[in-house]
């Protein structure tokens, strides 16, 4: 006997063992345990190919086509036997159950805006209200926007209160704050005066805490136009925190260092959490700060395509999820994004 009729011999037997087995088989499990026995990429059917050098070579072509048969054989019956199988369940379902057409139907869970997307929406109407567009500003930025243009180059040291997440490309980061749009929405309107707001989502590495988070949605607010001081600033921020947390609220705006204002400071708020007490929201401080802000620098001015002898303006940078925390007396910034149903079916 040629070893080219034995390697057919033996595929002869396991194809007739194969459709034997296939014939008997009743329910699913053992249909899919047949199939990983006999089609699978380490089924005794694929081992003839790996066998196909013990054969001499003229018959080489012939075993091939052989055991390729009885795969394509073997598929083609286990489709059937498959089909066959489902439209039993289906049967012996239709049969053994009945649907109760007179029992109520289940209500539709209804979703909801996540609380960020509610806070953003009554930040855009406030600030809409005095006369603020929204101007949207890509999550991806380069170097040259998020520092450079903002009068922060290479070597100066405020970039370590920044750092970020790179990218492979060279000069391309995710964005640290949404400052670089303030260039963008001057270039693209100067000389004109413009107001703007520019939300988005930020991205820092940064140590996570209940007040912290490597990423985070601010709001930018820019206004660029002959005249405007310190005291609009002020009264801007002072009317928006008013808005938002009622007349009563406690403000304060401190001083502060940031390279792309001058004169810089920050808003705080009266913590909600604890009273001004102190607690893990506030640092122990009773204080909460929710904005940088400050008068925009006559560096980013120039780079932005305005004259700082003819033209000024000032910036803030807010924090939604610390206003969203104060607002409703949230204890942990990490809840935002933690996805717990819980937590946002409150709101």
């Amino acid at each position: 006997m040629s070893e080219k009729s034995g390697l057919i011999q033996e595929l002869e037997a396991l194809q007739a063992k194969a459709e034997l087995e296939l014939k008997n088989i009743q329910d699913s499990a053992a249909l899919q345990s047949w199939r990983a026995e006999y089609l699978s990429r380490s089924a005794e059917v694929m081992s003839f190919f790996k066998r196909l050098p013990e054969a001499p070579i003229e018959d080489r072509p012939r075993i091939g086509q052989f055991a390729n048969q009885v795969k394509t054989i073997l598929e083609t019956q286990f489709e059937k036997k498959e089909s066959a199988i489902k439209q039993a369940d289906l049967d012996a379902n239709l049969q053994n159950e009945r649907l109760d057409v007179t029992l109520p139907g289940r209500e539709t869970t209804r979703g909801r805006l996540h609380i960020q997307t509610l806070v953003l929406r009554e930040i855009y109407r406030i600030f809409a209200e005095m006369g603020f567009q929204v101007y949207r500003s890509p999550e991806v930025e380069t170097d040259e926007n998020n520092f450079e243009l903002l009068n922060i180059p290479a070597y100066h040291p405020a970039r370590d209160l920044w750092d970020t997440f790179y990218t492979t490309k060279p000069g391309v980061i995710m964005r640290t704050h949404t400052s670089p749009g303030q260039v963008r929405a001057m270039r693209e309107f100067a000389p004109e005066p413009i107001r703007v707001t520019l939300p988005g989502m930020c991205y820092r590495y940064e140590q996570i805490d209940a007040s912290h988070e490597i990423q985070f949605n601010q709001v930018e607010l820019l206004a660029v136009g002959k005249n405007i001081t310190f005291g609009d600033m002020k009264g801007t921020l002072e009317e928006f925190a008013k808005r938002m947390y009622g007349e009563s609220v406690r403000t304060r705006i401190r001083p502060s260092y940031f390279p792309f204002v001058e004169p810089g400071g920050e808003m705080d708020v009266e913590c909600f959490v604890c009273g001004g007490k102190g607690c893990s929201v506030c640092g122990g401080k009773g204080w909460l700060e929710i904005l940088g802000c400050g008068m925009v620098h006559p560096v980013v001015l120039r780079n932005g395509g305005y004259d700082p002898e003819v033209y000024s303006g000032f910036a803030a940078g807010l924090g939604p999820e610390r206003i969203s925390m104060l607002r409703y007396r949230i204890d942990d910034i990490r809840n935002f994004w933690g996805n717990d149903v819980r937590f946002l079916e409150q709101f």
